[in-house]
């Protein structure tokens, strides 16, 4: 029996789909995973914003024309990428246990945020890390730095830059833990919605296929970054906009945090909801009218009038 993966061609996304597929190999022995790459829109404009060429989105259309064309059977995405509203015809039945959610910072010449100089220069594509870093450090210069993870590094070690911004898990996945100067705690730098976790997205209704993935699947991470897209869902945002989002399971329950900002971090809304882990879809709802009711809705609107 076979199944076919689609991926992007960057070292990430290929040691995320190498990873599904050796546990595939464990989950069902004797099946063939096949691996094939795809360079996206998202990839091949490296030198334009992703606001400005339609958002994070672009990263995952060529591969979900795939699933939808019957070239492939599923595609491994980092959830962050994932847009909340999903083509006709596909569903993300499977959430891979969580990695590090945090954010990292790197630099080669700075021990920390606390060290970087004022003025210093620091990289990320992220508005959602754009607003924070300002918030935190109005003086800071943020440039734009867009590419895979090594293209990011290879900027930095240029001097081109201070310091730059990173997922952890991406790092930590691709073994370079050892650049990390600091790692952001969420009160300072709260993640993505998803971040750090990985999502399959196949054909809805494949009983094949999800039988087949369906042992991957863990509970716990998919019903945080259920609560977290609600949260996303329900302000109307798109991946490339000033939203943060982090659930926790806890002794007492799950708890979820977000956040809106605008591009220069001087106004924030940041709210809390806690409630029981099966309600992850409602909490996130509520919590995202909480701050459509706090003003997020004008936030975004001058953002994407911009």
């Amino acid at each position: 029996m076979q199944l076919r993966i689609v991926s992007r061609n960057s070292p990430l996304a290929l040691w995320q789909a190498g990873y599904v597929q050796a546990r595939l190999r464990v989950a069902q022995p004797g099946l063939d995973v096949l691996i094939q790459g795809v360079t996206t829109t998202a990839d091949r404009f490296l030198n334009q914003p992703l606001s400005a060429i339609g958002g994070k989105g672009l990263f995952v259309k060529e591969l979900e024309q795939a699933l939808l064309d019957g070239s492939a059977d599923l595609a491994v995405h980092s959830l962050k990428d994932v847009p909340v509203l999903l083509p006709d015809g596909l569903e993300l039945p499977v959430i891979l246990k969580r990695e590090d959610v945090r954010d990292a910072l790197i630099s080669n010449r700075f021990g920390g945020m606390d060290e970087l100089p004022r003025g210093a220069r620091i990289g990320t594509s992220s508005l959602r890390r754009r607003c924070q870093l300002l918030a935190l450090r109005p003086d800071l210069e943020v440039r734009e730095l867009r590419g895979n993870v090594g293209t990011r590094l290879g900027r930095l070690d240029a001097g081109d830059l201070d310091a730059i911004v990173l997922a952890a898990a991406g790092v930590l996945r691709l073994g370079l833990e050892q650049r990390v100067c600091e790692y952001l705690a969420p009160d300072r730098m709260l993640p993505a919605i998803g971040q750090g976790a990985m999502g399959i997205e196949c054909r809805s209704g494949d009983q094949r296929v999800l039988e087949l993935i369906q042992a991957l699947h863990d509970v716990p991470t998919a019903q945080c970054v259920t609560a977290e897209r609600a949260v996303n869902r329900t302000l109307f945002g798109g991946c490339h906009v000033p939203i943060a989002g982090l659930a926790r399971i806890t002794a007492t329950g799950l708890e979820l945090e977000a956040l809106v900002g605008t591009l220069d971090g001087r106004r924030m809304l940041r709210d809390r909801i806690h409630g029981l882990p099966e309600t992850a879809e409602a909490l996130g709802r509520e919590l995202g009218m909480r701050l459509l009711d706090q003003g997020a809705a004008d936030i975004l609107r001058a953002i994407d009038h911009d």
